[in-house]
């Protein structure tokens, strides 16, 4: 079905062949529409905004977009602009108020941006928190800075078409490494073209697909799925923001009986938080027969919630089989692995001692101790994957766990000014072998008749509520937010409660602080700050002595030994809380 030798073709194409469909459709909740988008109108506006981006910035330029989650079109058309201009579109989630301007400078810095796309609401937002700042206000005197919904259409006729190839990079995908800092993903024109495809084939998706979606644009799963996806194939997407539907769930539901979508997705925790806004009232009415890819992905898909969702959902026609487990990256466009359509998701419960070790034995479900790994489909396309030891760099036997290397013209063109990273991550190297360049993607994993199973992250970032979460960053804010706590001496790492990871603190106390420790007020300290930095909640603080954290010979702080000795009981405990439990304090500090 790929026709196209880039984006600028496949909109073009709509707006010739589709003019007068509506492309998007914009909603202010599950029902009511603020606004619409068809194929012309949105060729119109990108042509106009391509051309003022041209007076400014010459191809191949950075231009930074960030508009407010409602105004969804804006950014559409203002992405597509980009593509027009030959610009490279850098997308930015909108940052909360007093941090906008330093967020946007950073992302500015980090990719050498010379113009700020947004609208005029934003723009406001922005101006007046640089006037607040003498400092930034001298960095932001000369960028410029554009209200795209304030451009004239007329501007259009002064555009001059871009040289554009397939591999001219389209847009950065910034996403944060392990280290905390982000890395801005160069996509390219044929990637993105690659990856639709990809989706395409893996999804079953036909000119009857209709996509309703609420997943942030500024990042891959909204972007690629929920926006570019259904330009590919020419057909209805209805969008929502995904402020508005993390407040109004059902909402979400709501607009897939209305629409009659067949495809519409999302992280785990949202069929979660969907089973708990569940009452009889609601499901009275509901219409789900028409959603035949319920896909879930970017973060661990669990056994649970598709048994709960499934049976919740059952008698408003929702088919057990539409649940669609998949795997994907910004660091490959987005889709790499999927399950195949109108299948049952594929579900092995595994002996939880031997995943410890890395290794893949199968038991019975009842049996105590099993783990269900939900698997997350097979390749489509060009697409390899193989398990990779990731010391050895040799491939793993079927019954071992390793690394994922993934390999196929999906697979993004590097970090955007990180030659490094760039190297340790998008050219892995078998041992012995240099035909083949493989993305290491830091998940851990094994395959099974050419099924995916995820079993846990290298790079030991958490997921809390569909966001990613760095331990250094909640370790660095835990001990900044009370003076008995050491500095480099704490662990942040999630475990499994009741279906769901919760966040657990370890951390060691000042020995001046021993004798004296207020833990109420340390526990206050410590929930406030997570809560306000990272908006997560923490389940478990453990304070414990001090000096006795694990650490690597090289002073690294051993996260998954202090997760192993916390769920044991053999940490160094002096102070203990937990959620629904009594502090627990130890009394008898003679040895401390």
């Amino acid at each position: 079905m790929n026709k196209f030798s880039h984006l600028l073709d496949l909109l073009k194409y709509r707006a010739i062949a589709q003019p007068h469909d509506i492309a998007y459709r914009f909603l202010q909740d599950g029902t009511t529409e603020i606004g619409n988008l068809t194929y012309q109108q949105l060729d119109t506006q990108a042509i106009a905004i391509a051309s003022q981006l041209q007076a400014i910035v010459k191809p191949g330029g950075r231009a930074l977009l960030v508009y407010p989650y409602h105004a969804g079109l804006e950014f559409i058309a203002a992405f597509m602009g980009c593509l027009y201009a030959g610009v490279i579109a850098v997308t930015k989630n909108p940052p909360r108020r007093g941090k906008a301007v330093s967020e946007l400078t950073e992302r500015v810095k980090l990719s050498e941006a010379s113009v700020l796309l947004t609208n005029t609401e934003f723009l406001r937002v922005i101006d007046e928190e640089v006037a607040k700042n003498q400092e930034i206000r001298g960095k932001f005197k000369h960028f410029n800075r554009i209200a795209t919904d304030t451009i004239d259409l007329a501007l259009a006729k002064d555009w001059k078409e871009p040289k554009i190839i397939s591999d001219t990079i389209a847009f950065l995908q910034y996403t944060s490494g392990s280290t905390g800092k982000p890395k801005g993903v160069m996509v390219s024109h044929n990637n993105i073209l690659h990856n639709q495809e990809t989706i395409r084939q893996g999804f079953a998706h036909d000119e009857s697909a209709i996509v309703v979606g609420w997943l942030p644009m500024f990042h891959d799963m909204g972007l690629i799925g929920n926006v570019l996806q259904p330009l590919y194939l020419g057909t209805p997407s209805i969008l929502m923001s995904p402020v508005y539907v993390a407040q109004q769930p059902w909402e979400w539901l709501k607009a897939i009986a209305h629409y009659q979508a067949t495809t519409s997705g999302g992280p785990n925790f949202a069929y979660d938080l969907l089973c708990l806004k569940a009452t009889p009232e609601k499901l009275a009415n509901l219409d789900l027969s028409s959603w035949k890819v319920a896909f879930s992905g970017a973060e661990t898909v669990r056994a649970e919630t598709i048994a709960r969702f499934s049976h919740i959902f059952a008698n408003c026609g929702f088919n057990h089989s539409a649940f669609y487990p998949c795997y994907g990256m910004a660091e490959a466009t987005l889709f790499i692995t999927g399950s195949v359509p109108e299948q049952q998701p594929i579900i092995k419960y595994l002996d939880s001692s031997a995943l410890e070790q890395n290794k893949v034995v199968e038991v019975a479900a009842e049996k105590p101790g099993s783990k269900p790994i939900v698997g997350c489909g097979k390749t489509w396309l060009d697409t390899e994957v193989i398990i990779v030891n990731p010391k050895t760099l040799t491939l793993c036997q079927e019954d071992e766990i390793g690394e994922i290397w993934v390999s196929g013209a999906g697979i993004g063109q590097g970090y955007w000014n990180q030659p490094e990273a760039t190297k340790d991550t998008f050219a892995g190297n078998l041992k012995d072998s240099t035909t083949v360049k493989y993305l290491r993607t830091g998940d851990l994993g094994f395959l099974d008749n050419g099924e995916l199973f995820i079993t846990g992250r290298l790079k030991e970032v958490m997921i809390f509520w569909g966001r990613f979460c760095y331990p250094q960053h909640v370790e660095d804010t835990v001990q900044k937010s009370h003076p008995a706590l050491r500095k480099n001496a704490g662990a942040a790492f999630s475990i499994d409660r009741d279906g769901a990871d919760r966040l657990v603190i370890v951390q060691e106390v000042e020995r001046s602080y021993l004798r004296s420790l207020n833990m109420e007020e340390i526990v206050t300290a410590i929930s406030q700050s997570v809560g306000q930095e990272h908006e997560v909640e923490v389940y478990a603080i453990a304070l414990i002595k001090t000096g006795s954290i694990p650490k690597t010979s090289s002073g690294k702080i051993q996260r998954r030994s202090c997760s192993n000795k916390f769920l044991e009981g053999s940490l160094n405990i002096i102070a203990q809380w937990q959620q629904g439990q009594e502090d627990k304090i130890v009394t008898d500090l003679v040895n401390l």
